[in-house]
């Protein structure tokens, strides 16, 4: 469908006038467009490559283009962080270009975190490849969904590129090294595309698969540069640097031209999701093409359905896009948005990343993404072309959704954060080493040894009877025929499939973490539109079978959580209170789940399950709560564990103004006593089985963590606590119990507060009974 000229401009205003969202318009502020800055490379290069980049339209490079270039051809280690739409690719595809045409023989490995970008890059390479004149070199994608007869193809006569992504490069490239020695014993040039994704879980697990990676090269006498593309974040180098162990050059400031873009910030009255459903409908009436960003599966799945409900003529031209989908089913939809079959899509992070869906003209956001990196990155998916474009946030209830909302311009002025990996994550390393021996022969001084804790690692599997010792050439032996089909690298302990009871069909997968809450008997599932709900959850088998059913609610998971401390690292005193970091081992229990009506949302029923604990040990810290504030709480006549409770949840919900992170990966406990403490105590700690170094890290920043607790519960208008201060939407007790003013007063002990905030002192007994009775 053609848009309407000037169309942008018009719906923006109309916003600003609209009698329903004028008055919930917190921030509106127009960024400038910027013009291109060019620069030429200090060396030149063959004609050909000036031919190819004639072909192509392109008569110079950006400024950050050239400076990359220049210091790839040197051969140093590159990464380029600069914005969407600033022409990576070139980056890397013109040194490889060069590369090759100069040796025919030379080979590059591309490696992307998505098989969809594989599959955009390829085309691009291939258009480059055919304007050249003499030698085209050859390219071709090797992943899950690449035929066997193609897979044995490709590896006894390999092209001049592959295209890959971290499972195909962890369970082929280097499981079968030997296979890929006439690939590997020419590599010149590794390209690893989106490495900001890298962090985290995957990010961990990653750091020991490029280093295996370089391993394998170096012993088939390789030394390939590494050249990483990344979005906007504070610390590129250094990630690139803990992924590989290399020195690597950044290159930050980019030269690329942008057009004039909106940020408009929405507090809405009505929900988040009923506001981005008008904004959306507004949106296609205008013709304007849109990508509309949930926090999750469900949610862009229910605005999916509710927009369409509720959107007439234009239902046809809306489509929800997420991860789980089928990657046939994914690539469809790409492709209608491309073309203009579909002007809106509803999206979680799945399409942040750079996948090609053509010219977009707005950017809604349902709810803050929870990093300043990740909120560019999806406003980059708009105004490519240099058009006006409008980045617009509907802030949903959570805490950081609404301290944005009144300070804005601390988001306009924010540095994007520093991504945080944990390369020595003991659960991660032990798989690598297992599958390091398997590969080759791996000697005590192996670099994969540098920190002294792997090389214990390594010894207590030898004790396990997992892998063998050589003593006499001081080698660890692999004596596991398989380990690398057990590494899971972005799933916590695994993935199951979704397979419909009534037609076998599979209907996609959910990590084994996410299954026990989202999946588990009785959940409704959402699948491209369609409802079902969960029949059974085989945990043996992992499998999740559903059955199509039309119903009016949707569920949410019920659990408890314990914890238990093994170790304690360090400990400080921070204010009046002790704050601890450590080593924690967790038990999550998922014990039931509750009915919500889809239309009003509210509750329906609880009903009980009974389906095993999950069990790991992490990284978390604590803090202390001495009995003498307990005391006080109590004797306020408030709700002490509601307190420490209310505390937990607002610290967790503020800890991406500290630390690179979403809040899914953090949980935390609260208790009134705890066994090993002797005292009461909030725990708050990585969601991820061996810890990923998020809580690490905050610990040397838990002043400020405290004091950012306390203005955000402060500050907020609520008179009993709300999820803008203190509930939390992934609280496995239903947010009971919850009491915003013993929080208050606990934080105000805490960090011996003179005053409280004028908001609160107001607070009378009467309000304080009518809190402890909620």
């Amino acid at each position: 469908m053609p848009k309407k000229k000037n169309g942008l401009k018009e719906y923006i205003d109309s916003l600003k006038n609209s009698l329903k969202l004028k008055n919930t318009i917190k921030f509106h502020k127009v960024l400038p467009s910027e013009e291109a800055s060019f620069l030429k490379p200090k060396f030149s290069w063959p004609s050909e490559i000036y031919d190819i980049l004639k072909k192509m339209g392109i008569n110079e490079l950006y400024k950050h283009q050239a400076e990359a270039i220049d210091s790839i051809r040197l051969e140093r280690h590159v990464v380029s962080s600069t914005p969407t739409a600033s022409g990576k690719t070139l980056i890397y595809n013109i040194p490889v270009f060069e590369q090759i045409l100069r040796n025919p023989l030379s080979t590059a490995l591309f490696i992307f975190p998505l098989k969809a970008l594989a599959q955009d890059q390829l085309r691009i390479f291939r258009e480059m490849a055919s304007y050249c004149s003499k030698f085209k070199p050859t390219a071709e994608i090797y992943d899950g969904d690449t035929p066997q007869f193609k897979r044995k193809e490709i590896r006894s006569n390999p092209p001049n590129v592959i295209f890959t992504n971290p499972e195909m490069l962890h369970l082929s490239f280097i499981a079968y090294h030997r296979s890929w020695y006439d690939f590997l014993s020419r590599l010149k040039i590794v390209v690893i595309d989106e490495v900001h994704t890298y962090r985290g879980f995957m990010g961990s697990h990653m750091a020991q698969v490029f280093r295996r990676l370089i391993r394998i090269c170096n012993y088939y006498r390789a030394e390939p540069i590494f050249i990483f593309s990344s979005a906007t974040i504070a610390n590129p180098e250094e990630l690139a640097e803990q992924l590989t162990g290399l020195n690597v050059v950044s290159i930050k400031e980019s030269g690329a031209p942008k057009g004039k873009k909106h940020i408009v910030f929405i507090d809405p009255i009505q929900g988040a999701s009923t506001a981005a459903i008008f904004l959306l409908k507004a949106a296609l009436e205008k013709k304007l093409r849109t990508i509309v960003y949930t926090q999750s599966r469900i949610l862009s799945e229910l605005i999916a359905i509710w927009a369409k409900n509720d959107s007439g003529k234009f239902a046809k031209y809306i489509s929800p896009y997420r991860a789980g989908l089928l990657p046939e089913e994914r690539r469809e939809i790409e492709k209608k948005l491309s073309n203009g079959e579909f002007l809106a899509v509803i999206s979680t992070s799945a399409l942040e990343l750079g996948i090609d869906i053509g010219d977009l003209d707005l950017c809604i956001l349902v709810g803050y993404p929870g990093t300043i990196m990740a909120t560019w990155q999806r406003s980059g998916r708009v105004g490519r072309s240099g058009q006006e474009s409008a980045l617009i946030l509907v802030a949903g209830d959570d805490a950081l959704d609404k301290f944005l909302m009144k300070y804005p311009e601390s988001f306009i002025n924010r540095e994007p954060e520093m991504a945080v990996i944990n390369p020595y994550n003991p659960e991660i390393l032990q798989q690598h080493i297992l599958c390091a021996a398997h590969e080759l022969p791996l000697s005590v001084y192996d670099p994969m040894f540098q920190e002294q804790r792997a090389l214990n690692i390594a010894f207590e599997l030898c004790k396990q009877g997992l892998m063998g010792y050589d003593f006499e050439n001081d080698l660890f032996l692999s004596i596991n025929k398989g380990p690398h089909i057990n590494v899971d690298l972005r799933g916590i302990g695994g993935s199951f499939d979704i397979i419909s009871s009534t037609t076998g069909v599979n209907k996609g997968t959910i990590d084994s973490y996410r299954a026990f809450r989202e999946t588990h008997p009785g959940a409704t599932y959402f699948h491209k539109g369609e409802t079902y709900v969960v029949d059974n959850l085989n945990v043996a088998e992992k499998i999740v079978r559903i059955s199509p059913t039309n119903v009016a609610y949707y569920t949410k998971a019920v659990a408890n959580k314990t914890t238990e401390i093994l170790e304690t690292y360090e400990e400080k005193k921070v204010f009046s209170v002790d704050v601890a970091i450590g080593r924690l081992k967790v038990t999550d229990h998922v014990v039931g789940y509750e009915k919500f009506s889809m239309n009003k949302k509210l509750k329906l029923n609880h009903i009980p399950l009974e389906l095993p604990p999950q069990i790991f040990e992490t990284d978390g810290m604590w803090f202390k709560i001495p009995s003498k504030i307990q005391k006080i709480i109590e004797s306020e006549n408030l709700h002490f564990l509601g307190g420490i409770h209310a505390i937990e949840h607002s610290s967790i919900g503020i800890f991406p103004l500290l630390i690179l992170t979403d809040r899914n990966d953090l949980s935390g406990i609260s208790t009134t006593f705890h066994s090993q403490l002797k005292m009461a105590a909030i725990f708050i700690y990585d969601n991820i089985p061996g810890g990923a170094w998020l809580t690490r890290q905050a610990f040397k920043k838990a002043e400020e963590l405290m004091e950012l607790t306390l203005k955000i519960i402060t500050g907020c208008d609520c008179e009993l606590g709300c999820p803008s201060c203190v509930h939390s939407p992934r609280c496995g007790s239903g947010n009971r119990p919850i009491d915003k003013a013993a929080a208050i007063y606990a934080l105000q002990e805490m960090i011996k507060v003179d005053k409280i905030t004028e908001k609160i002192e107001p607070i009378t007994k009467k309000k304080k009974k009518k809190s402890l009775n909620k």
